[in-house]
């Protein structure tokens, strides 16, 4: 997928600031980053579950490689 480039990003920022209005971006910008932390938060969340499950698959193999 391409990243947008400045002129997209400055398109995009004009068209947020006639529909929301100077006044709302801090709060939209403040929303959108408690966004953000909440979904690497819950990526992160997701990863460590995995890894967590990944371990007990492994341990769980070495112990019947053992009994067998």
């Amino acid at each position: 997928m391409m990243k947008p480039g400045i002129w997209e990003l400055a398109i995009i920022l004009v068209i947020v600031i006639i529909i929301f209005g100077v006044g709302k971006l801090p709060e939209l910008g403040g929303a959108l980053g408690k966004g953000i932390r909440e979904f690497r938060q819950a990526t992160k969340t997701a990863e460590d579950a995995t890894e967590e499950v990944k371990q007990a698959v492994d341990e769980a193999k070495e112990e019947a490689e053992k009994e067998a």
